[in-house]
């Protein structure tokens, strides 16, 4: 199946990293990831998940913005981290069983945010309808409101698969605003999915309750929003949270807003949380999803690059994609 024309704003780059040989015993992820280009002939690939298997291709996109962020009053910088998680994949030893390709990044420039996740949601429904396990590397979490363009685009969900949308996150990120932004990305969501005919179906993971407002809470009640606070997540707990989750849907979108994490684990993004989710807690999260057979399209948004520390939060963030894709 061909590849649609959909060309990039910024193709991919060349990948670099540590060098221990060319074999496959020493491969690393710089090593096994290949560009994409347009008009790539795909081999035919079932575009369900569950059919997919754990071979299905993965395509990386990023999107590479921060203009949510700036109009969401946040610290600016997100636009420099899917440079960032790939220059922390690209060491990284490649053990996975599947293939995967660059496909560039989409950018926001002049201020056009909507523009530009219009851009990346048909990228994105292209990837999924050739078959692909699509990842973005964002970004604000802005990045959120494109990869759900591209997913409500797609086969899968215009064909009727109830379609479930995971955060883990600090924040609801559902506020009610004339300007879309890093915080409003869920309830868009909500509202086009009201305008589909179809069920919202959203739940978050680490929800740090002096960091929402009482009307945030208010509008995840209204709209059914399933959460768990910081201070809740348990393992045990989390696990039988995401596992009741996915029973209620087909297929699943995986959100990870890096500032879910203690600060002291993801120092660089736009609001460090003061208690956040153990990072073991998020791993077994990922583990869990992509063991579902549900996972249709990931992303991890608000690493900032500007106020990161040796690279830290860029390690975790490509650690959990790694995770997600073995």
């Amino acid at each position: 199946m061909p590849f649609p024309a959909l060309t990039a704003d910024v193709p991919p780059r060349p990948w670099s990293g540590r060098f221990d040989g060319d074999g496959g015993e020493h491969r690393r992820w710089w090593q096994a990831v290949s560009p994409l280009a347009p008009g790539e002939p795909f081999p035919a690939t079932p575009s369900s998940p569950q059919a997919g298997g754990p071979e299905r291709p993965a395509v990386l996109l990023g999107f590479a913005s921060d203009e949510g962020v700036r109009r969401n009053k946040g610290r600016p910088g997100a636009a420099l981290a899917p440079a960032a998680i790939r220059g922390a994949l690209g060491p990284l030893a490649f053990h996975l069983d599947r293939t995967v390709s660059d496909a560039g990044d989409m950018e926001v420039r002049n201020g056009a945010l909507e523009a530009g996740q219009a851009r990346a949601g048909l990228a994105i429904a292209a990837m999924l309808d050739a078959g692909r396990l699509t990842v973005v590397l964002g970004g604000g979490h802005e990045t959120a409101f494109a990869s759900y363009l591209g997913l409500a685009g797609s086969e899968a969900v215009r064909g009727g698969q109830r379609l479930g949308i995971l955060n883990l996150d600090a924040h609801f990120d559902l506020r009610d605003e004339p300007v879309p932004s890093s915080g409003t990305p869920f309830l868009q969501m909500a509202e086009a999915e009201a305008a589909a005919g179809r069920e919202f179906r959203y739940a978050v993971v680490g929800i740090s309750e002096p960091n929402n407002t009482r009307a945030l809470f208010g509008t995840a009640k209204r709209l059914g929003v399933q959460y768990l606070l910081d201070e809740e997540c348990t393992e045990a707990r989390v696990q039988a949270f995401v596992a009741e989750f996915l029973e209620r849907v087909d297929v699943l979108y995986l959100t990870i807003d890096l500032d879910v994490l203690p600060a002291s684990v993801a120092p660089g993004v736009s609001a460090p949380a003061a208690y956040g989710v153990p990072l073991a807690v998020i791993s077994a999260v990922c583990r869990q999803v992509a063991a579902s057979g549900k996972l249709l399209h990931l992303d991890v948004a608000e690493l900032n690059p500007e106020f990161d520390i040796d690279s830290r939060t860029a390690k975790v963030a490509a650690r959990l994609v790694n995770t997600l894709l073995r």
